[in-house]
């Protein structure tokens, strides 16, 4: 049984994720506060962290930042109000595996709950990501092009893994924006797509190659 960690000091938000942990299998312990938090990572090993950021007696990185340094094979997903591009680009670069704004959809949560706890499983494969000459590291969200770094934005970085995971797949408008803007409940008009596809169509060059299938969406590989 794979027992998580939830950080989070919302009674009504811990209650009803305690209760869908439950009914996914997993043994779940709830923390209200980052002191708690402490406790529970130096009584036993946790196969996942959710965390929120802002807590009464400090934050959630700084429990992030314990897991990290004690080596301990924990995952981390960040689950918060935090939407800044800043802090999100440096939860990635920090180590944590996804990174979930609220208000959040709960069936895509445990989705996304599943796939974090079987990469670290080992299920899903290869640890980097190849789409073209990039290569992406989700574990560090970082993205290399024949070794050297590109500077993405937190949503250009999404956008790419979006298409790293389907390779030379026709992805709709539609899917790509759903899946961008899956859980902070910001409304995006369908043309800001386009200008994060030109932006990182400039900035990879011709290492990954993006195409418009006109009318449907996009294919990239």
């Amino acid at each position: 049984m794979k027992r998580i960690l939830l950080l989070e000091d919302d009674v009504m938000i811990a209650s009803g994720l305690l209760y869908a942990l439950e009914q996914e299998g997993y043994e779940a312990v709830h923390c209200a506060d980052v002191r708690a938090a402490h406790s529970a990572l130096q009584a036993g090993h946790f196969d996942l962290a959710i965390l929120d950021r802002q807590l009464p007696d400090g934050t959630g990185a700084s429990i992030g930042a314990e897991i990290k340094k004690m080596g301990a094979a924990t995952a981390v997903i960040f689950l918060t109000v935090v939407d800044e591009e800043g802090e999100i680009v440096r939860a990635f670069e920090d180590g944590a595996a996804d990174y979930v704004t609220k208000p959040f959809r709960l069936r895509e949560l445990l989705a996304r709950i599943k796939r974090t706890l079987n990469a670290a499983a080992g299920a899903e494969g290869p640890q980097f990501l190849t789409i073209g000459k990039a290569r992406v590291d989700p574990a560090a969200g970082k993205v290399l092009v024949e070794g050297e770094p590109v500077d993405l934005t937190a949503l250009e970085y999404r956008l790419l893994l979006i298409f790293a995971n389907n390779p030379s797949k026709l992805l709709t408008r539609t899917q790509i924006l759903e899946s961008i803007w899956d859980c902070g409940g910001n409304f995006v008009e369908d043309n800001t797509l386009t200008v994060y596809i030109k932006r990182l169509r400039e900035k990879l060059g011709d290492a990954v190659q993006i195409e418009t299938v006109r009318g449907m969406g996009y294919r990239a590989g």
